[in-house]
Formats: C-alpha cells, sequence, structure tokens
C-alpha cells in the first residue's frame, strides 16, 4: 500500500506541476487511492464533510470577512499612517513601515493575501514615489504581508491546531516569536539596502508641529489599534476563544468603518462581503480534498511507514530537521499554505514526536516554512498578488524577494528548528 500512496503523491505532484486547479489536482490522487489502494470514497467522503462542521473552522471565514472590512473601510490606511509618523521620516523608514504595518494587519486578519490587499495599493505607490525601486517595494510589501500567517490570530495555525490536535493558542503563541525576529530582520535589510536608493525625505518639522501631527494620527488611529488590543487581549487573556473574538472582530469593524472612518459604505460592504465569500469558498474546497487525501493515508498508514523509511536512512535529529525543513518549503512551493498544513502535518508529526519535538514548536517550524514557501516561486501566491497590485514584472521583483527570503526567513526557518525556546517560551509561559 506504501507504493500506492507514493504514487498518489506523485500524481498530485505531477498535476501541481502542470497548473491543474488544486481540488483536481487532490481528486486525481483521491482517484488513484479508490482504483488501486482500494480506498472507499463514499465513506471518505462523508467523514470530511462532517469534519467542516467544526465549530473552530467558523473563525475562518470571520477573520478573512474582517480584514476585508478593515481594508474597504479605511482602518488599515489609519494605522499606515500612524506608524509612518514615527519612523516615517528617517532614511529607509518607510520601508520599516510596511513591515511593520503588515506585522499589525496580520494580528487582525490572520491572512497574507489580506496583507498585501489592505497595504500594497497605500504603500508601493507612496514607496515608488519616494525614490524606493517599484520593484523592491513590491517585494518588500509581498514578503511582509506573508507575517499575517505567523503574526497571531493566524489561520495556518488553526488549521494546523484543529488537524493535529494541538491547542490554538499555543500554536498562536509559539508563530509569535519566529514572526517578530522575521519583521525586525526585514527592518534591518532594508535599511542597509536604503543606503543606495535615492530617498525623497520628509522635510522636517518644528517641535510643535510634530506634536500636533501626533495627537490627530494618534486620535485617528485609536479605535484601529483597538482592533487588534480587544482580539489579541481577548484571547489571551482566555475571556474568548479564538472563533469568539473573530466574530468580535467584525462586530467592531463594521460600526468603526461606517462611522469613524466612513469607508464602509453599502458597495464597499458588498464587496467585502464577496471577496471574503470567494476566499473562504476556495479555502474549504482544498480542506475537503486535502483532508480526505491526508487521512486515507492515515487510514492505510502511510505515517508510519514514512518514519521507519526514514529513520532507515539515519537517525540524526539534527539531519532529520534538515530534510523537513527542505520538505516542508519545497512543498510551501507548490501549494498554498492551508493544503501544506493538512497535507503534511498528520505525515510528519508521528516523526516529529520520535524524535523529540513538540508540536507545538513543529506549529513554528511550519509556519515558517509555509509563510516562505508563498513568496518562493512557482507558487508564491502572495508574490504574485504583490506584482499585480504594483503593476511591476517577474525579472524587477525576483531579485530583491529573494534577497529578503534569504536574510529574513531562512536564518529564522533553523532558528525555529534548533532553538526550541525561539517557539516554546511564550506557550511555556502559560503551561503548554
Amino acid at each position: 500500500m506504501i507504493e500506492i500512496s507514493m504514487f498518489a503523491l506523485g500524481t498530485l505532484v505531477v498535476l501541481l506541476s502542470f497548473g491543474v486547479p488544486l481540488p483536481y489536482c487532490f481528486g486525481g490522487a483521491l482517484m488513484v487511492m479508490h482504483l488501486f489502494g482500494g480506498a472507499t470514497m463514499r465513506g471518505t467522503m462523508l467523514w470530511g464533510f462532517s469534519q467542516l462542521a467544526n465549530p473552530v473552522l467558523l473563525c475562518i471565514p470571520l477573520f478573512v470577512f474582517a480584514g476585508a472590512i478593515m481594508s474597504e473601510s479605511g482602518i488599515a490606511s489609519s494605522l499606515l499612517k500612524f506608524v509612518n509618523f514615527f519612523v516615517g521620516r528617517i532614511r529607509g523608514g518607510l520601508g520599516v513601515v510596511a513591515s511593520v504595518s503588515c506585522a499589525i494587519i496580520g494580528a487582525i486578519s490572520g491572512s497574507g493575501l489580506t496583507g498585501i490587499a489592505a497595504t500594497g495599493p497605500l504603500l508601493i505607490p507612496e514607496m515608488a514615489e519616494r525614490g524606493y525601486p517599484r520593484g523592491y517595494a513590491t517585494a518588500l510589501v509581498a514578503n511582509s504581508s506573508i507575517l499575517g500567517l505567523l503574526i497571531p490570530p493566524s489561520v495556518t495555525m488553526i488549521i494546523y491546531g484543529w488537524v493535529t490536535d494541538t491547542s490554538i493558542l499555543a500554536c498562536f503563541l509559539a508563530t509569535v516569536g519566529p514572526g517578530l525576529l522575521i519583521t525586525f530582520l526585514f527592518a534591518l535589510v532594508n535599511m542597509y539596502l536604503s543606503r543606495n536608493f535615492p530617498l525623497i525625505l520628509e522635510e522636517k518639522k518644528t517641535w510643535p508641529e510634530k506634536t500636533r501631527e501626533g495627537v490627530t494620527l494618534t486620535s485617528r488611529a485609536l479605535p484601529a489599534l483597538i482592533m487588534p488590543a480587544i482580539i489579541l487581549g481577548g484571547i489571551y487573556g482566555g475571556i474568548m476563544t479564538p472563533t469568539e473574538a473573530a466574530a468580535v472582530a467584525v462586530v467592531y469593524a463594521i460600526p468603526v468603518g461606517v462611522l469613524v472612518y466612513k469607508g464602509l459604505t453599502f458597495n464597499t460592504f458588498l464587496r467585502a462581503a464577496k471577496d471574503s465569500a470567494t476566499s473562504v469558498g476556495a479555502i474549504m474546497i482544498m480542506i475537503i480534498f486535502s483532508l480526505m487525501l491526508s487521512q486515507i493515508f492515515v487510514m492505510e498508514q502511510v505515517p508510519q511507514a514514512l518514519v521507519e523509511g526514514i529513520f532507515n536512512i539515519t537517525d540524526n535529529k539534527v539531519l532529520l530537521l534538515v530534510l523537513v525543513n527542505f520538505l516542508l518549503f519545497f512543498i510551501g512551493m507548490i501549494v498554498n499554505d492551508v493544503t501544506a498544513i493538512i497535507l503534511t502535518a498528520p505525515l510528519l508529526l508521528p516523526l516529529m514526536n520520535a524524535i523529540g519535538v513538540s508540536p507545538i514548536q513543529f506549529a513554528a517550524i511550519m509556519g515558517v516554512n509555509t509563510a516562505m514557501g508563498g513568496v518562493t516561486p512557482p507558487y508564491a501566491s502572495i508574490l504574485y498578488l504583490g506584482m499585480r497590485i504594483g503593476n511591476v514584472e517577474f525579472s524587477e521583483v525576483f531579485k530583491p524577494a529573494m534577497t529578503l527570503i534569504i536574510f529574513g526567513y531562512v536564518p529564522v526557518v533553523f532558528l525555529t528548528s534548533f532553538w526550541p525556546e525561539l517557539s516554546l517560551f511564550l506557550p511555556s509561559l502559560l503551561g503548554y
């Protein structure tokens, strides 16, 4: 049966390589298991649909909807102006604004696509006007937007906690350290590269002018800043579950967008609802197909066979972690983050347990790798969306994107793997 399972995985990879839509790719692998492996499709399908009724999954459409409302209403724009006030006047400061703003927006929406959709149309033209190369500005915003997968609440960590039966709050906390470290590294890389750009800096203002501007922007941004405080404070304080926090985020964002920022009208609300429904529909279709395939693999004891096969090659923990990171990075390059989590987490978790890596640390390892894959071709959905928003060619964005990946993501991948405290410190404070 392991041979047939590998054949099914090979079918999946080949279909993905030809650009076949994801549901059909998983459908092809499922058909291989059905025709040659004897898997019962009807029972598996019924089981898969029953899993979609899990209340944990309800927070995904709610967080996506909250992020879309934030983008349409002007909440995101207010946050950008607030952050820009503090660092926007130093050389390279606007690039720092991009990294920090995307981290904040990720803490609200939990989605990299929402992050770049909200910040890209505002930041990329502004950075180009200030002297940043447009390709670099697009690469920086795209790479920073993927931080929405790491700064909690994160959709990918919700999925990981669900499929591995791990505390979602612990998974949220595990990715905070790596996410903040990547944000810091992006800021450093940006400050270094900005030395060679012909940047146009804002004129210096007097202290009274700066004070008045700061008070105005702070008061303007205060309702937007309350939003992540409510979400994160409610979750980490044990007041709300992630699903309840997502619902509160939507309920809070609507009146704020209508009454305070006045960007949320009937038409923009419908557009946000439509965009959210489209995104959530695609996510749920991928979840059901990939979940069915992973369940068949579990039923056929493929994870156990995989662990035994790998240990026959080597039992060195360092080498195994390096191999797992390469595998996760490769998978992240060809499928989206949700699919990668559902497909590989049940397969690799037994191996991680066998070498002494906790499920919480593995959540951070998977989170960083799948985030990096989201901006690495050929899949690179976040990078391609950034190219459309920034109106740039692939040749313009490739080099700066790879620079940020090499000096931002890669070091954190290995630190997360070989320095457990980076991901386990915060969960341990709450007893996980």
